[in-house]
């Protein structure tokens, strides 16, 4: 009886501990909100609260938990706190913020957390990772040996793209950067390349004619937008970038080419610096955190080509940056650029010249692509970008004399030749060997009788004898092969003679 007794005094001991026990751990898994406004939000108490953990507010509204500071955690709303009184419970999750993956995706307007935006019914993803994922180790990567065809002239035979690579496109506001990578999502069809198009801070107009005209020219299919518009909070338009990423690394960890678009991380970085500040994080430069190069590395890195062992997928990078008066040396374009593999520099004076694309090519570089590029790129476009250039200069000193060599008009007139050749209207991505035929021709003097306003139909002559004359040479072009000079000749012969419509007489030769 005694015995009895005793271990039911134990019993009432042990009960009790334990009630007291699980009452602290649900004590310190609950803080309360004593600050709310521009969308952050401090807390009391949660003091085994972790970096980047969701906290959970009445009403189902989350944060992340940002500030650990002994006094106070600091908290970045994840959507509307307008019905958060101050003195409410919050709760932890014990999880971290994850994004929907998975094929359900393709072809679906979402924000982050996978919420339709599209009214195309409710998504059905049954996967979720981490928003926030390490870049694949350096021992996992593979050389980025494959080209990443834009099917914009200027790019592909001069400024090449490679699968894996992190090229950045910059420029002045309104001078042709998101026009340059919708033409470039639209070449990606039948390429079996997926596009996420990831837009922070645009205007929900912007967005939806985005996505209207990728539509219209069938390429929503191999395509996912992620949206954090400009009325969302900076929040969701901070964290909204590394969630498109965690998207792509699904598809690049299975085999699959991926192209991600940052569009654009001025406004990322704008996002990051409000909320530092709020979060009463020292400022630095321009009012910048101290860590606003490292918030741009860690997500940029994790763009890279991997080894056969990792499942040998790329994920390509096109942040884009805006600048302001044509300043590349501010702080946040400085920072990008170091980071990036090489820019795209879009002038405002070339588009206002009504030179389209807007490509700067003596701004421009590509540190990695020319490794990737077409052996056919290359013979015949090795010297292009070097004589183009001095075009250009040679262009602005002839505006300060009347009188020049024959040697200087000659170099001129080709000169102008090229510019014409390079234009390309929007939404008229072109193939590979309509590329190459179109470089012969103006490489091989077949445009110098041709006036410079009528290069554009003789470049349309050129597209259509390649195709209709010569199909074999386009498949080995295609096919990776180069060209020797048999098939410059025949591609010369094939283009020649122009119509009369398009030659000019002698004097535009001359002149």
């Amino acid at each position: 009886m005694e015995t009895d007794t005793l271990i039911n005094d134990c019993s009432r001991v042990f009960a009790q501990v334990m009630d007291e026990h699980h009452a602290e751990v649900r004590l310190q898994d609950a803080g309360t909100l004593h600050y709310l406004n521009g969308g952050i939000a401090r807390l009391s108490g949660l003091p085994n609260v972790q970096s980047n953990e969701l906290v959970r507010f009445p009403g189902g509204v989350f944060g992340i938990a940002f500030n650990l500071d002994p006094d106070e955690v600091g908290v970045i709303m994840l959507g509307g706190s307008e019905s958060l009184q101050v003195g409410c419970t919050v709760r932890r999750t014990g999880r971290v913020l994850d994004a929907p993956v998975g094929e359900e995706l393709l072809g679906r307007v979402i924000d982050f957390l996978g919420t339709p935006l599209d009214n195309k019914g409710p998504l059905r993803a049954s996967r979720r990772r981490p928003v926030e994922r390490e870049a694949p180790a350096i021992m996992h990567r593979a050389p980025v040996t494959v080209p990443l065809q834009t099917g914009i002239k200027v790019v592909d035979a001069l400024i090449p793209i490679g699968r894996g690579q992190r090229q950045l496109i910059i420029g002045d506001r309104q001078s042709g950067k998101t026009s340059l990578i919708l033409d470039t999502i639209i070449n990606q069809k039948g390429k079996d390349v997926i596009c996420i198009y990831c837009a922070v801070g645009q205007q929900g107009s912007s967005v939806a004619k985005l996505v209207d005209d990728l539509a219209r020219h069938d390429a929503m299919g191999h395509c996912i937008v992620v949206v954090a518009d400009g009325s969302e909070s900076a929040g969701l338009q901070y964290v909204t970038p590394y969630a498109a990423t965690t998207i792509g690394e699904f598809f690049m960890e299975q085999g699959r080419d991926v192209l991600i678009i940052y569009d654009d991380l001025t406004r990322h970085a704008r996002a990051y610096r409000e909320l530092s500040l709020l979060l009463r994080r020292p400022p630095g430069r321009e009012a910048f955190p101290g860590d606003i190069f490292y918030i741009h590395s860690r997500l940029l890195e994790r763009s890279t080509h991997l080894d056969m062992a990792h499942g040998g997928g790329s994920l390509t990078a096109l942040p884009v940056i805006e600048t302001e008066a044509q300043n590349l040396s501010a702080y946040i374009p400085t920072n990008l650029i170091s980071i990036t593999d090489g820019q795209i520099y879009l002038s405002p004076d070339l588009f206002q010249k009504g030179v389209l694309p807007a490509v700067d090519v003596g701004k421009s570089v590509s540190r990695v692509g020319g490794k990737t590029q077409l052996p056919s790129y290359r013979s015949v476009a090795g010297d292009l970008r070097l004589s183009y250039a001095q075009f250009e200069e040679m262009e602005a000193f002839s505006r300060f004399s009347a009188r020049l060599d024959e040697s200087a008009r000659r170099i001129l007139e080709r000169g102008r030749r090229v510019r014409e050749t390079l234009k390309q209207r929007q939404y008229e991505p072109m193939p590979v060997a309509e590329q190459v035929a179109v470089l012969v021709a103006v490489t091989g003097g077949i445009f110098d009788n041709v006036p410079p306003e009528l290069v554009g139909e003789a470049e349309k002559h050129v597209r259509r004898a390649m195709t209709e004359a010569l199909p074999d040479i386009c498949v080995r072009i295609e096919e990776g092969e180069g060209l020797n000079e048999q098939d410059r000749g025949k591609i010369l012969a094939a283009l020649l003679p122009l119509p009369e419509a398009l030659r000019g007489n002698e004097r535009h030769g001359d002149h």
